[in-house]
């Protein structure tokens, strides 16, 4: 089950990353356009929040069974100094993501609220953006000087 987690969570990235760019650059050419928000871009906006909150219940899901954060819950652990998988996972990486979906959750939020059309592309840019930044910074690719792991995770 772990592994399987550990497969979708690599294959959701992609799809999150994929989403947020699109969306990020299908919105600010409608904003700099001064295009009307239309329904289908509500539906983008929905969609792209989508994906990322089901990643993060994956990442949730592999948070509590992973034997590598397993050690943070521990009562026995010892001070780590320095960045190291334990510290990058059971620290870092989920707090990153974490703060990066509730800034997507309130960007679509708040765009979801406001009345003007164009705040509501600038509003879902600019967090999506923050957001995107961040997840980038977290994710552990395979050149990352805080963990590596591959581009695509095998069943």
């Amino acid at each position: 089950m772990f592994l399987i987690l550990l497969f979708l969570h690599s294959l959701f990235r992609w799809l999150v990353l994929i989403s947020l760019i699109y969306t990020i650059i299908f919105f600010a050419s409608k904003y700099i356009r001064k295009l009307p928000f239309t329904n289908s871009d509500n539906r983008i906006r929905h969609w792209t929040a989508t994906i990322a909150h089901l990643q993060l219940l994956i990442g949730m899901a592999i948070y509590f069974k992973s034997p590598v954060v397993s050690y943070f819950r521990s009562p026995e652990k010892k001070l780590i100094s320095g960045i190291n998988d334990f510290s990058f996972y059971g620290l870092i990486h989920i707090s990153m993501m974490i703060t990066a979906i509730v800034i997507i959750t309130l960007g679509s939020a708040f765009s979801k609220r406001e009345d003007n059309e164009q705040k509501k592309f600038f509003l879902v840019v600019i967090c999506y953006g923050i957001a995107l930044l961040i997840i980038l910074c977290a994710i552990p690719w395979p050149f990352s000087p805080l963990a590596q792991r591959p581009f695509f995770r095998n069943l």
